[in-house]
C-alpha cells in the first residue's frame, strides 16, 4: 500500500493489527507512525495502553510480549517500535520466527507498528513474505530529483496554499530530496504568510534564505541564455561560501542541463507538453531549454559535456594541481558559454 492510502484508511477508522513501515525515505515512515501515536488512542487511554519503545533498547520477545497483553479499560492498545532497524531480533532466526508466529495470529485489540528506517527486510526471506501476507506493509523509496517539483506542489496544495513554479524550483534545487527538511521549510514559510498569499521567489528568499538572484537555478538559466556576466556573478557569490554551494553538485547540475539539451536536439519538437515529458521538467521551463538548444548547437553541447567531465575530475583531485573549487567552476562556466 502507498503511504497516502494507509493514512486515508487510518483517518477513516480502518485500523489493522500490524503495520510494518520500511524503506529509505523516513518522511513517510514518521508521518504514519506519528499519526498512529497521536490519534488512534485518546489522551485518557494513552497512559495505560500506548507503549513506545526503541529498537536498540528492546528485544523481540519484549515487543511481542507487550503486543499480546490486553488493553486496560479500552478497546485497543498501541505498541510502537521506533528505529526498528536496530532491533536485534531481525538479525536472528529465533527473533524472525517469533514475529512470524505472531503474524499468524495477531491480537485484534493491539495495533503493532514497526518503524524500520533506512532499509528494508530482505525480500527473499520468509519473514518478508509473511509481512506481505499478514501485515499492512509499506516500503518507501527516495524520491527521484525530477519528481521533486510535483511533490512540493502537492505538499503545498495539501495545505490549501499555492506557490509559483519559480519558488517550487528554488526549493527543489536548493534543498534536494530530503522530504523531512523540505516539509519543515515549507511549513516554516506558511507560518509566516497570510492565508491568501502565494509562495513566490521573494518569499523563499526572505523565509528560507535561498537567494532569488544567486542560486543554482539562476546559474542554469544564465548558462542556457549564454549570459556570461550573470553566470560569473553567481559563481563569484558561490565562491564566497563553498560550504553551502559546493562545486560537485553544481557540476552535476551542468551535466544534467546539457544532457537535457541533447534530448531537445533529438526530439525536434516544439510541443511544450511533449518536450516536458521527455525532459522530465515542468512545461513552464521548456521555453528555457528551447532557447538553450538554439544557443548551443549539438556539437557544442557534446563538447561541453566533455568540459564538464574534465571539471568533475579536477574537483575530485585528478590533475587539478593547486587550483581551488571556485576557479574550477569559473573556468568551466567560461568554457561552457564561449
Amino acid at each position: 500500500m502507498t503511504p497516502e492510502q494507509i493514512l486515508s484508511e487510518l483517518k477513516s477508522g480502518k485500523i489493522a493489527p500490524v503495520y510494518f513501515l520500511q524503506g529509505e525515505e523516513s518522511f513517510y515512515i514518521d508521518l504514519i507512525s506519528d499519526y498512529i501515536e497521536d490519534n488512534v488512542l485518546d489522551e485518557a487511554s494513552k497512559g495505560f495502553n500506548q507503549m513506545v519503545m526503541y529498537g536498540k533498547d528492546v528485544k523481540m520477545v519484549d515487543v511481542l510480549g507487550n503486543a499480546r497483553r490486553f488493553p486496560m479499560m479500552s478497546e485497543r492498545q498501541v505498541v510502537l517500535v521506533k528505529e526498528a532497524q536496530n532491533l536485534e531480533g531481525f538479525k536472528t532466526e529465533e527473533g524472525r520466527q517469533m514475529l512470524m508466529d505472531y503474524l499468524e495470529n495477531p491480537l485484534p485489540s493491539t495495533i503493532l507498528v514497526f518503524a524500520h528506517k533506512y532499509g528494508k527486510v530482505d525480500g527473499k526471506t520468509s519473514l518478508a513474505k509473511k509481512l506481505k501476507q499478514k501485515s499492512v506493509l509499506v516500503t518507501t523509496e527516495k524520491i527521484r530529483d525530477y519528481k521533486l517539483p510535483e511533490w512540493i506542489k502537492g505538499y503545498i496544495q495539501s495545505k490549501n496554499r499555492r506557490a509559483t513554479e519559480m519558488a517550487v524550483q528554488l526549493l527543489a534545487d536548493h534543498i534536494g530530496n530530503n522530504l523531512e527538511r523540505l516539509s519543515n521549510e515549507i511549513d516554516k514559510v506558511l507560518i509566516n504568510l497570510d492565508e491568501e498569499q502565494v509562495i513566490d521567489e521573494n518569499v523563499i528568499d526572505k523565509n528560507v534564505g535561498i537567494s532569488k538572484d544567486f542560486n543554482v537555478f539562476e546559474l542554469q538559466k544564465a548558462v542556457l541564455f549564454r549570459d556570461a556576466l550573470k553566470a560569473n556573478r553567481i559563481v563569484k557569490y558561490f565562491g564566497m561560501n563553498l560550504k553551502d554551494h559546493h562545486p560537485i553538485p553544481i557540476i552535476a547540475l551542468m551535466y544534467t542541463l546539457f544532457s537535457k539539451l541533447t534530448i531537445v536536439h533529438q526530439v525536434k519538437s516544439s510541443n511544450p507538453q511533449e518536450l516536458a515529458g521527455k525532459l522530465r521538467v515542468s512545461p513552464y521551463f521548456v521555453k528555457d531549454y528551447q532557447i538553450g538548444a538554439r544557443n548551443y548547437p549539438l556539437y557544442k553541447v557534446l563538447e561541453n559535456i566533455g568540459h564538464i567531465h574534465q571539471a568533475d575530475l579536477e574537483i575530485k583531485g585528478v590533475n587539478a594541481g593547486s587550483i581551488g573549487g571556485e576557479s574550477i567552476l569559473k573556468q568551466l562556466v567560461f568554457k561552457l558559454i564561449h
